[in-house]
């Protein structure tokens, strides 16, 4: 746990001191000039920083929101029924997550250059949502699996469609699961946004936050300090997220451990 949170420690520490400050040799690890002026000032040298953050937490909810669309229908057939190559594509889906995403971003260029949609909020929503449906595919059939089969049959006997199934037995009952994978798209959107930004978006009303905070390197010098409490202040959502869904992503993460 210090090694995970060490990085966030010290970057909180470089935004609360002066930038000539942070390079002096030997470093101090106790300073008594802190400050939070870094924190007012960066709104100043960077005035679009507001719609940097917006933008980041806009496309990764439309990223989680569209992975869980297409997810569910798709986690369900996997779940329920038989069909041809149903192993083998799964474990395909499953290789797909061996690439990185790197690979493919020169034929991912081309055709959204002919589909007209660089320099657009699509142009960095469509490849998220395509690189996060594997594994949330994964993750989300396995708690389908675990809902008696018997609840289904019973609303079959009832009249209920396969949608109606899906919609008021299925869904409820895998509200923790659904929250997981809509975390995990989340969070998976927002690490892979600097990756898709600096490829296929050059405007800067759609630039979201980690391209955005190439803005505090100057031709001279770089406003480390700023630069640091920007991106502490990009990450509020993700962290946001977790503090007001915890009890879900426990429950999600824990529903697999005790089977039946």
């Amino acid at each position: 746990m210090t090694f995970i949170l060490l990085p966030f420690i010290e970057m909180f520490y470089a935004s609360l001191r002066p930038l000539d400050h942070l390079f002096r040799s030997p470093y101090q690890f106790y300073s008594d000039d802190l400050s939070f002026w870094a924190y007012r000032e960066m709104w100043n040298t960077v005035p679009m920083l507001g719609r940097y953050i917006f933008n980041s937490f806009f496309l990764a909810s439309c990223v989680a929101i569209l992975t869980l669309i297409f997810v569910i229908p798709a986690a369900y057939a996997y779940a329920r029924f038989k069909f041809p190559a149903k192993n083998t594509s799964l474990y395909i889906l499953l290789a797909i997550n061996m690439f990185s995403g790197a690979v493919i971003l020169i034929p991912l260029y081309k055709l959204l250059r002919t589909l007209g949609l660089l320099n657009s909020y699509q142009s960095m929503i469509i490849p998220g949502v395509a690189f996060l449906i594997p594994t949330a595919i994964w993750l989300l059939k396995s708690y389908f699996e675990k809902i008696p089969i018997d609840l289904e049959e019973a609303a079959f006997v009832d009249g209920a469609s396969r949608v109606q199934i899906l919609r008021h037995i299925i869904a409820p009952l895998s509200t923790p699961g659904l929250v997981v994978v809509g975390i995990y798209a989340f969070i998976g959107a927002y690490a892979q946004q600097f990756l898709f930004a600096i490829t296929f978006n050059q405007k800067k009303e759609y630039m979201p936050i980690p391209t955005g905070l190439y803005e505090f390197i100057g031709y001279q010098s770089v406003k480390w300090n700023e630069m640091m409490a920007a991106a502490l202040v990009g990450m509020l959502p993700v962290l946001l997220l977790f503090v007001f869904l915890q009890k879900y992503i426990v429950e999600g993460l824990t529903a697999g451990a005790v089977k039946n």
